[in-house]
């Protein structure tokens, strides 16, 4: 018997089963990322509240915070008007989207034909990402 969410079948998904989406934060309107799902990951977002995410390049789901600690909180999920695109609007916990440390991943804007970092580094990708490797480690030794 299948369980899957009747909703699912009403998005588009490419041919590798995914779909991209948008996460947008709710409260200033900003567009934070742009990633892709699977239907196990959008099931999970629905489910648990916070965003998981289809990682191309790794194979496998992510869930958007697990070693930055910089989680997603869905306030809403929506399907455009093709239903081929996901936008979820979120509270982006830590106030850092990007894995390079900045607000979101849009940070390069086209100036004379140039791509130009116009947005700040908040904090350093390093220091993000030993915490979580740190812990990983303890959890290891245990």
């Amino acid at each position: 018997m299948d369980h899957t969410p009747s909703w699912l079948d009403e998005v588009r998904w490419n041919a590798d089963g995914l779909v991209p989406v948008i996460a947008q934060e709710q409260a200033t309107g900003q567009v934070l990322m742009l990633a892709w799902m699977n239907r196990e990951a959008l099931a999970r977002t629905a489910q648990t509240g916070h965003a998981v995410y289809w990682s191309r390049s790794r194979r496998k789901l992510w869930s958007k915070g697990e070693q930055s600690g910089h989680r997603q909180k869905i306030r809403e999920i929506r399907l455009d008007c093709d239903g081929d695109t996901v936008l979820l609007l979120v509270e982006q916990q830590g106030g850092i989207a990007c894995h390079t440390g900045r607000r979101h991943c849009f940070y390069r804007r086209l100036t004379d034909h140039a791509w130009e970092t116009v947005e700040p580094v908040l904090r350093s990708p390093d220091e993000i990402y030993r915490k979580s490797r740190n812990k990983a480690r303890r959890e290891a030794d245990k």
